[in-house]
């Protein structure tokens, strides 16, 4: 079974095992939409961030775990009454485990208008291997 077959189960709104600062201070938090296809090398992660910043974000990879924090900075303008809006306005937060495949030294991410594209390398004994015979 792959790593990618592990984690998705794994993925949930807010881990039980951290309860610090940053997930209190967050409040109500929303989980994004987001993909995730598997290579030879890597994990590609796209995750949709509308109206977040790249200051606005915060990723952080530990102890087995992948943690994305996206706060959106748009504030109402005074005096204005909305009418209708379609995304709540919450913190996003996307939380996934992983058994330590992932080499989170050589993370890559970028964010571009609202779409983060995170690429998560595999540690070098889990790609596979070509064995000469001789």
């Amino acid at each position: 079974m792959s790593l990618l077959q592990n984690i998705i189960p794994a993925l949930n709104r807010t881990p039980s095992c951290c309860d610090d600062a940053a997930t209190t201070d967050l409040g109500r938090t929303l989980k994004p939409a987001y993909e995730i296809k598997e290579t030879t090398d890597a994990y590609s992660v796209t995750v949709y961030l509308p109206g977040v910043a790249k200051e606005g974000l915060e990723l952080t990879a530990e102890d087995g775990q992948f943690r994305l924090i996206g706060r959106r900075a748009w504030q109402q303008p005074e005096g204005w009454t909305t009418l209708y809006r379609e995304s709540a306005d919450a913190a996003y937060e996307l939380v996934f485990a992983h058994d330590n495949a992932i080499d989170a030294g050589k993370i890559a991410a970028e964010l571009r208008d609202g779409v983060l594209r995170l690429t998560l390398p595999k540690h070098e004994t889990l790609k596979p291997r070509k064995i000469a015979v001789n």
